[in-house]
């Protein structure tokens, strides 16, 4: 592992006086440079208008109100699809679409995306319009099979596309050639949420609320949903992301979200009215997730969808309950995925695959994505990890690190291998995969020799950059507090990272695993802080030490309606 320090760019910078040091410096490393870049009012989106595609959607979409055709959202099974899906339903509903229902497979049994086999389901309902989320940019048959039936097709969707687009009769995607919306890093769910966006504004332009006699509904009343997902998917948060994220946790800090996110939060234990962007990602997401994961994600949407708060309660029980059965399974895995590692001789690195393919058959389908991070934050290498499919194929799932497109990664495998895959798709940092069980040898030996073509070893040695070190005098509960405030923080914008050495004045052991330090600022004998690290590996837990090196973030905690500095220690780097 290399540690570095962030370095100032040489971009003038245009910060108003009154914004902390502190913030302008951590901003500028970040790559923003000005008060206009840190907006995060709605008024400062982009347009819809510049979405490609768009035009040709509405037009679809307004014959669909017009006539009161029969729709169908086919969605993704993750948080960004379950949260696209919910809020696709919510709003053409309230703008008066009176039959508008989902689909969203079984990924056991249907796979990815919109696939024939999802299409003649979809039939059984007689759509007259399908509108993908979150998925069916590279769902060429599945597009062709719906328009032999007879319906028509808008794709939304925000996956890189393939070579060929699908034949759909219309295709919002910001990542579709030739696009020139500058928001290339929106979530399935931010599509959907500009599209309506722009809906909503073109039938109000044809009078269709006031000549339905229906009010107007107001689009930021769902932006807790397009936070949710935005930052469940861990896409980039860019401005446009950011501003997004930011008003949707507004709404939902001053008690105006869907009941079903109340009732996950209140499951997971967070305060609503504190939640920062992290509680989405790794509270209220893998909630909602564990139900694609293990089951179907009609059950995380119907709890996105219900308006009871009683009914929204009962299915977060399920979700959590799902959830914590997740956590169970993905232990297990994750122990066999290790022994499977250590046989590899970690130690002579020279002959250690760059790219780590490992499967079991025993593995379960829905957890495999996970059990790929795990593995690729221990040994900071792309990893596959393979579950049994059906006809004798397996499904993989693709964790990257930075500097490798996964995706791209696959295509070349494909295309040096011609036939090896049977199909493929995702992003720069997750995939997914089929192949034949027979080929996982072959496919294992191309894969490692596309990432070593592709990489550097230098790019396998892990790079954290922090922020540098904070004088004692910024170890203080307003400064956390102006960290806290000065996100969302997230993907390619992360929540400041601080490198010290602290003298531990006590320690104690809690549950086994976690380690609660008190310490003292190395250049302020007299300033003590509290420090919690989760999850310690046993190699580091020791009955005492006179110093520790740590990472840590800033942290507001709260114990019985009182708040307290406290140190996140991200990694431990020495005890001594």
């Amino acid at each position: 592992m290399k540690i570095r320090e962030r370095q100032l760019p040489q971009t003038p910078r245009a910060f108003s006086a009154d914004l902390h040091p502190l913030l302008q410096k951590i901003y500028a490393t970040r790559g923003v440079f000005s008060d206009q870049s840190l907006g995060r009012q709605l008024a400062e989106l982009p347009t819809p208008q510049t979405l490609r595609g768009v035009e040709a959607a509405l037009e679809l979409l307004e014959s669909a109100f017009v006539e009161q055709q029969k729709v169908l959202i086919v969605g993704d099974f993750d948080a960004d699809g379950a949260t696209s899906t919910a809020l696709m339903i919510l709003a053409l509903r309230a703008m008066g679409l009176a039959q508008v229902d989902f689909l969203v497979p079984n990924r056991f049994e249907f796979g990815y995306g919109l696939t024939p086999e999802i299409v003649v389901l979809a039939q059984q309902n007689c759509p007259d319009l399908l509108i993908t989320v979150d998925n069916g940019i590279s769902s060429v048959e599945g597009v062709a099979a719906a328009k032999a039936l007879g319906m028509r097709v808008l794709v939304t969707d925000h996956h890189l596309p393939g070579l060929t687009l699908p034949a759909a009769d219309a295709i919002v995607n910001p990542n579709q050639p030739d696009c020139p919306f500058p928001g290339k890093n929106l979530a399935g769910v931010g599509v959907a949420f500009y599209l309506l966006s722009a809906l909503r504004a073109r039938l109000r332009q044809h009078g269709w609320f006031q000549n339905s006699g229906i009010s107007e509904p107001n689009m930021a009343s769902w932006l807790d949903l397009v936070a949710l997902g935005t930052v469940a998917d861990v896409v980039p948060l860019d401005q446009v992301n950011r501003v997004l994220v930011h008003q949707g946790l507004q709404r939902v800090r001053a008690g105006l979200c869907r009941p079903g996110i109340q009732a996950l939060l209140e499951l997971a234990g967070r305060e609503q009215c504190r939640i920062v962007a992290a509680d989405f990602g790794f509270a209220v997401g893998p909630r909602l997730n564990a139900a694609g994961r293990l089951d179907d994600m009609s059950l995380g949407i119907e709890c996105l969808l219900s308006d009871d708060p009683v009914s929204a309660r009962e299915l977060a029980v399920q979700l959590d309950e799902l959830n914590a059965d997740r956590r169970l399974i993905e232990t297990g895995m994750q122990q066999e995925a290790l022994k499977a590692v250590e046989k590899l001789h970690l130690e002579d690195r020279d002959n250690l695959p760059w790219g780590l393919c490992l499967y079991d058959p025993d593995w379960h389908q829905g957890v495999v994505g996970l059990l790929a991070s795990r593995i690729k934050e221990r040994y900071h290498r792309p990893v596959i990890a393979f579950a049994e499919g059906d006809n004798g194929q397996l499904k993989g799932s693709a964790r990257s690190i930075p500097g490798l497109h996964i995706r791209d990664a696959l295509d070349g495998v494909a295309a040096a291998n011609p036939g090896l895959l049977s199909k493929f798709g995702g992003h720069a940092m997750a995939a997914g995969l089929s192949l034949e069980r027979d080929s996982l040898e072959h496919f294992r030996e191309a894969f490692d020799r596309e990432i070593r073509r592709q990489l550097r070893a230098e790019d396998l040695v892990e790079d954290v950059a922090t922020d540098g070190t904070l004088a004692a005098a910024e170890l203080n509960l307003g400064v956390a507090h102006l960290l806290r405030d000065a996100g969302p923080w997230g993907q390619h914008f992360p929540e400041p990272l601080f490198q010290g050495t602290f003298r531990v004045v006590q320690q104690r052991l809690l549950s086994g695993k976690h380690l609660k330090f008190t310490l003292c600022a190395e250049e302020d004998a007299n300033l003590l802080v509290d420090a919690i690290a989760f999850n310690v590996p046993e190699t580091l837990i020791k009955p005492s030490s006179d110093w520790v090196e740590i990472l840590y973030r800033l942290d507001v905690n709260v114990w019985k309606g009182r708040e307290s500095l406290q140190l996140l220690i991200e990694r431990i780097l020495t005890l001594q």
